[in-house]
């Protein structure tokens, strides 16, 4: 048996020769592996007991099996799990290759009770989100701690359906950006029926935000990872007890929030974690308390000398009226070290094309941030996790282009 803080530790009985000698032995865990089920609500239970520090707990992602064979992977059951960790989560491999997060099960209860106390007190959840991402557990997770059963939204079903079935009361959801402009574009009277509207998972754009405001939109910004137990920053402010610095190494959170590490993999935990404090590799700065996250220091296109931000241009590419979603990364250049290249999905009716491209990013964020390369693509790939693949789209059309 288990208890919250790791395994139990039965006594062996004194034999013979042995006197008063007791020895102990300890019990390995192993991780119950779930696949993700059509009905998400099935994993409350699992989930309770994972909260509880009884049954460690990992959820497989829906998809090709090739997705679910590489998450099996990195979880590794058939090795016993570290001492400490209940939920182990598998990361969207931002930086190359997924890894699986272990989770106390209190992190988990920190993020659910400080995300409840910043928003007001506990409520109805709807969840939008994939359960095998951190983000949608996170709404189990919470709905759990309130006492309440979230409300699943259907495929394809109208938001404004799912919200009518939601309990009386505070209500919230948790989406990633594509879904928010998606709904914004659709059905903004739905979004107004929330008290506080998560967005996460990804960069959002700040014509999007000021947009979701002028629609009367409760957005609430969020950042952080699996390595977080979620967003652990609200707005730019830490949530109460977690702790945020930021220097030439990017950004470093601390708190009651932190995961323990990576399953099977010391160097990489070490590498990560220490003295407290989680190295997310993100750029960012800090004034008066308030985060502001430029974007990942590996995404980083250094062209001519000049650090360019993808996602900012992705976000004032998606201003112009001729693009209704880009992805922009770097791509070696002979003379630029650098060039700046846009894979963008054309509004619909629009052509959009490189002159008419670079021009409208020069003139926001200077000229070495305007793309030297343009792609067309029919939709921006993304992840399990609901983020936009850029590596996958890069790679393909880097493939493409030998």
């Amino acid at each position: 048996m288990t208890g919250p803080r790791g395994p139990r530790r039965p006594q062996l009985a004194a034999g013979p020769g042995t006197g008063a000698e007791v020895r102990s032995l300890v019990v390995a865990r192993h991780l119950t592996l779930v696949p993700a089920p059509d009905d998400p609500r099935a994993l409350l239970e699992p989930l309770r007991a994972c909260l509880a520090g009884t049954a460690p707990l990992a959820v497989l992602p829906a998809g090709p099996p090739a997705a679910v064979a590489a998450a099996r992977a990195a979880l590794r059951p058939e090795e016993p799990l570290e001492a400490g960790a209940d939920l182990v989560v598998v990361t969207s491999g931002s930086t190359g290759g997924g890894r699986g997060v272990l989770l106390p099960a209190a992190a988990l209860r920190a993020s659910g009770e400080a995300t409840h106390d910043r928003l007001g007190g506990p409520g109805g959840w709807l969840l939008a989100l994939p359960v095998s991402a951190i983000a949608g557990l996170q709404v189990l997770c919470r709905s759990l701690l309130a006492g309440t059963v979230p409300t699943v939204l259907g495929r394809g079903e109208p938001l404004a359906a799912a919200v009518a079935r939601m309990p009386a009361g505070r209500r919230y959801a948790a989406l990633v950006p594509t879904q928010l402009r998606r709904y914004l574009d659709a059905e903004p009277g739905a979004l107004r029926a929330f008290d506080a509207v998560l967005v996460g998972g990804a960069a959002t754009d700040p014509a999007l935000l000021a947009r979701a405001g002028s629609e009367g939109v409760a957005v609430v910004t969020t950042y952080g990872m699996t390595e977080t137990a979620g967003g652990c920053v609200y707005d730019g402010v830490p949530l109460d007890g977690v702790a945020v610095r930021s220097g030439g190494d990017g950004i470093e959170l601390a708190g009651p929030v932190l995961a323990l590490g990576y399953r099977c993999d010391p160097a990489a935990t070490a590498e990560a974690f220490g003295g407290g404090w989680f190295r997310t590799r993100d750029a960012g700065t800090l004034a008066g308390g308030v985060l502001t996250v430029h974007g990942r220091l590996d995404d980083v296109v250094v062209t001519g000398g000049v650090n360019v931000a993808p996602q900012a241009v992705e976000g004032v590419l998606r201003e112009h009226p001729a693009v209704a979603d880009a992805v922009v990364f770097g791509r070696a250049d002979d003379e630029w070290g650098q060039r700046v290249v846009a894979a963008v999905v054309a509004a619909p009716g629009a052509d959009p094309a490189l002159d008419q491209l670079r021009p409208w990013v020069a003139e926001r964020l200077g000229a070495p941030a305007a793309p030297r390369e343009l792609h067309r693509i029919p939709a921006v790939p993304t992840l399990h996790t609901g983020k936009p693949d850029r590596r996958g789209v890069a790679a393909a059309l880097t493939g493409a282009a030998r």
